[in-house]
């Protein structure tokens, strides 16, 4: 059309939402994770922006991609299979009103999600060069509702408690009875708990001041939640 500049997408970005559409149908949708809301929030948040630069065209793959960078090499964690997240979100399913605490900042990625329908979330991170990377990608994604903090969550963080939703993206070989301490009644908590190679994903409800309703969701093998020593300081 004479006078219009029509501006069409890139290869790249063609190919990313074809990635993106394929994670969804072949990954995530046969693992039973059906909720239409969450399936359309795998669209809206762009996975691809929470992983490293050189990685991105892994981002859609079923695998656990490593976060370099950290400030603990020994250390080494990773962005949990795209399925997994998935699953844990369905599971989990923050409402508007509702504030989220997150165990393993790692990326951001699986804090964004709990964001987006959520009112609050406070994310933890032991390791201080994750946890600043996370903040400036949740900030350059628009997402604002979303407090960072580079401390040792091996037993909650109790500052903010108690919470809607607990999110821990790290397994455990067993719960610590302060994450339960810090549910509200009625509010959910997913966990890897267990020994490798067979781990199983929890959700946990709190039913009352002295009682909680466990479901186990299925099995699967993520990396152990790692902290620290407490550092004193947050973004």
């Amino acid at each position: 059309m004479p006078g219009c500049v029509c501006l069409l997408p890139t290869v790249t970005e063609m190919n990313y939402e074809q990635a993106r559409f394929n994670m969804i149908e072949q990954q995530i949708r046969p693992w039973d994770v059906l909720d239409q809301e969450v399936l359309n929030l795998l669209k809206l948040v762009k996975r691809e922006e929470f992983v490293p630069t050189a990685q991105r065209a892994l981002a859609f793959t079923d695998v656990e991609l490593p976060l370099p960078g950290a400030a603990i090499p020994d250390k080494s964690q990773h962005m949990m299979f795209p399925r997994v997240e998935a699953r844990i979100l369905q599971a989990l399913a923050p409402k508007k009103n509702e504030n989220v605490l997150e165990i393993g900042t790692g990326s951001g990625y699986m804090a964004a999600l709990l964001a987006y329908n959520a009112h609050h979330v406070t994310t933890i991170e032991f390791d201080a060069n994750l946890a600043q990377t996370a903040q400036q990608t949740l900030r350059a994604n628009g997402v604002t509702n979303v407090e960072v903090i580079n401390a040792d969550g091996a037993q909650g963080w109790s500052a903010a408690a108690p919470y809607d939703v607990i999110a821990i993206s790290g397994a455990l070989a067993e719960l610590p009875q302060a994450f339960l301490d810090q549910l509200k009644v009625g509010g959910r908590l997913a966990a890897f708990i267990g020994g490798s190679p067979v781990m199983e994903a929890k959700l946990i409800t709190r039913m009352s001041e002295t009682e909680y309703r466990t479901e186990n969701l299925f099995e699967t093998q993520v990396a152990y939640l790692v902290a620290p020593h407490p550092s004193s300081f947050k973004f």
